[in-house]
């Protein structure tokens, strides 16, 4: 049987922590690894203000507390980092947030090119 590796995406914002915790409820299930990624588009500043530290320290430590690193990761294609990042770790599933409906297609349509370009993958989105 394939070893599962779970591939949770985070934003700055601590509302992601249940994010984690599903990860981390799946990981538990299946016996498998808990990977806690976040991309930052290298043209954006990063840390803009000081929620966005505290918000990323605090998603840490919960990613420490179950067990999984939080890897952060600048990139001028975020699609293709995140895409390199599953293969690379033999992703078997990937848990995102559904982006807030605010008319920025480009969040939306993130995890529909994701899923396009990773079918092997199960995605879960939250």
């Amino acid at each position: 049987m394939k070893k599962t590796n779970i591939m949770v995406c985070v934003t700055q914002q601590k509302t992601c922590e249940r994010l984690i915790l599903n990860g981390y409820r799946l990981v538990e299930a299946k016996k498998g690894k808990l990977y806690v990624i976040h991309v930052v588009n290298e043209k954006e500043k990063f840390l803009e203000n000081i929620d966005d530290g505290e918000a990323l320290e605090y998603l840490f430590d919960v990613s420490k507390k179950v067990g999984a690193d939080l890897t952060v990761l600048r990139s001028k294609d975020i699609m293709k980092t995140i895409v390199d990042f599953a293969v690379d770790n033999n992703i078997t599933h990937i848990i995102m947030g559904t982006p807030p409906n605010n008319g920025n297609d480009e969040s939306s349509n993130l995890g529909l090119k994701l899923q396009n370009a990773l079918p092997k993958i199960e995605f879960i989105l939250l």
